[in-house]
């Protein structure tokens, strides 16, 4: 029985790589032979799913860690204002009166619900464009198709979902069982045109389009640890909902913004991802933004960092001891220790009962597993002194069944210290099972990928109400850049469903601002060939700066998102 694409797509029985090398090339990682098919993102990246079966089993050292899909989970907190502290509320009042017309804006999230009101027009039609639902399988419906180019999900178009609404057709087979997804649409994008409503997004003319991420698959989440119940996104389908994104920008007359409220502590953050490359290719096209946000790891205290120096020596060696706090009920997670070039790393682990992992080889192309005489604690490493896309040192730890208590890794460089600079991160809060942490964090550089691409605005959080600085939002800066852009509100927004707390809903709200500042731009022809990177820098050039303060700045950015600001910057008011 032959196996469709979407079958494979969809299936755990396949592996998932992001490759960004020919089909000719291609043996250099799988056999040839092996049942398989892709998907082209663009010109130089595509995914490839392979039969898991006929596969070595997943890890760094036989797939590389660029090509294997990274976990991204949702940036929220579980436990009008706003829009005023924005200016979109300004800039929708005349003479502007931006309100995102003949703009898209594009979540790619947990869904949206197409029939809140909210989405609607006056006369009830919807203002969803479409919706991309990834987790339904298309061979299963008749009347519904995956989107062109892509071979899997179910797409429902503006006239499929009008019919619903209109009561021609069964209700559509779409769902946001999170919230998240449309709590996110409803502050960029919300509308206050129905029924007496008071609610307003930042953008409520604009046109939408909401793709639901399928959850990753089991292989995945098992080679990550991650907890079952929390959700968490591949990279492969973020790339892919952004490629569909594009699909619904017009050059010169309608462009697209898109909206990410993801985030991940994986990878180097300097904005060297393959997903951090292909959102910096699609910031520098014509009619297209992006907007990430910054996440909320700046309170977390999983990210450490050190610089080993000729003063602290053991042995003749220099040496740092960083110490990780294990909860109760911690079943398992990874770490990724980043070194600096031009110095080599070296790492010891001692278990919280003493016993001693001594340091091991570095760079070698093999994963190396360790077990303990005393605890049942399984640790597998896998290095790299050159890791593809940043060049630096990679190590990456994966603890399974750890003892709770502390923990101790003990970094060390070969030969003189040059530039001995090592960062370590956990995984997000949210991906963890227990209270896990570092006892000495370093609170800076907290800000989540893909926030640290060099060219999508990127924003991190404050409390709209009273002007603080929100204690759980990441922090730059990037290793390579100046991250964050701009700080926006992201404290008990409200939204349709309620008020939500997190970095995303900052995202959302900097998205509506976008695609204002976009119908400005092009919808009006006044800048008909702006791209996100050039919004970006027009953002930054408005923000609301506050003179005690230095910028950039590590918690702010460039200042407060003010696209008020912005017009008048350009005004020379």
């Amino acid at each position: 029985m032959s196996v469709s694409c979407e079958e494979r797509i969809q299936s755990n029985e396949y592996l998932d790589l992001i490759i960004d090398f020919k089909e000719a090339e291609e043996a250099v990682v799988v056999v040839r032979n092996v049942d398989s098919c892709s998907v082209q993102v663009n010109d130089q990246y595509r995914v490839w799913y392979g039969e898991r079966e006929a596969l070595s089993p997943i890890s760094m050292s036989t797939y590389t860690y660029r090509y294997i899909p990274k976990l991204y989970g949702l940036m929220q907190d579980f436990n009008t204002t706003n829009l005023a502290e924005t200016g979109s509320l300004r800039v929708q009042r005349p003479p502007l009166s931006l309100t995102g017309k003949r703009t898209v804006i594009v979540l790619i999230d947990t869904g949206i619900d197409y029939t809140d009101p909210v989405f609607q027009n006056p006369d009830g039609s919807t203002r969803i464009l479409a919706i991309w639902d990834q987790t339904l399988r298309s061979g299963e419906y008749s009347q519904w198709t995956s989107p062109e180019g892509i071979p899997y999900g179910v797409e429902f178009k503006r006239e499929d979902i009008n019919r619903a609404l209109r009561g021609e057709t069964d209700p559509l087979p779409t769902r946001d069982e999170n919230g998240h997804g449309t709590a996110m649409a409803s502050i960029a994008a919300g509308s206050s045109l129905n029924n007496g409503l008071t609610f307003l997004g930042a953008a409520p003319e604009c046109d939408i389009v909401a793709v639901k991420l399928k959850e990753a698959k089991p292989y995945l989440r098992d080679y990550y640890l991650i907890k079952d119940g929390v959700p968490a996104f591949q990279e492969n389908d973020i790339m892919l909902g952004v490629k569909y994104a594009q699909s619904f920008m017009i050059p010169l007359y309608r462009p697209v913004v898109v909206c990410l409220g993801l985030g991940t502590n994986m990878g180097d953050h300097a904005g060297n991802s393959i997903l951090d490359n292909y959102l910096n290719q699609v910031s520098s096209t014509r009619g297209q933004a992006v907007v990430v946000c910054g996440g909320g790891e700046g309170n977390a205290a999983h990210h450490f960092t050190a610089m080993l120096s000729q003063s602290s020596y053991v042995e003749d060696t220099p040496y740092e001891n960083v110490e990780i706090r294990v909860g109760d009920g911690e079943k398992g997670f990874v770490l990724e220790m980043w070194g600096s070039i031009p110095s080599i790393f070296n790492a010891s682990i001692r278990s919280p009962g003493g016993e001693m992992i001594n340091p091991f080889p570095i760079g070698l192309e093999q994963s190396l597993n360790y077990s303990f005489v005393y605890e049942k604690t399984r640790v597998t490493i896998d290095s790299v002194i050159v890791e593809q896309g940043s060049g630096d040192e990679l190590v990456f730890f994966r603890f399974q069944d750890p003892t709770p208590g502390v923990w101790t890794i003990q970094v060390s460089v070969t030969g003189r210290p040059h530039n001995a600079v090592f960062r370590m991160w956990l995984p997000i809060t949210e991906f963890l099972t227990g209270e896990t942490y570092f006892l000495q964090p370093t609170p800076f550089g907290t800000l989540t990928e893909p926030s640290l691409a060099k060219n999508v605005l990127s924003t991190s959080t404050y409390d709209g109400d009273n002007g603080s600085f929100y204690i759980n939002s990441g922090r730059g800066f990037s290793r390579a850049d100046i991250k964050p852009d701009v700080a926006a509100p992201g404290v008990l927004v409200p939204a349709v469903s309620g008020l939500w707390t997190g970095s995303s809903m900052a995202a959302a709200l900097a998205a509506g601002a976008v695609a204002q500042f976009m119908e400005w731009a092009i919808v009006q022809g006044n800048d008909l060939l702006a791209e996100g990177k050039e919004v970006k820098n027009y953002f930054i050039r408005g923000a609301r700066r506050d003179n005690r303060l230095v910028y950039p700045n590590r918690e702010w950015g460039y200042g407060k998102l003010d696209i008020e600001g912005t017009f008048e910057q350009l005004a020379g008011v």
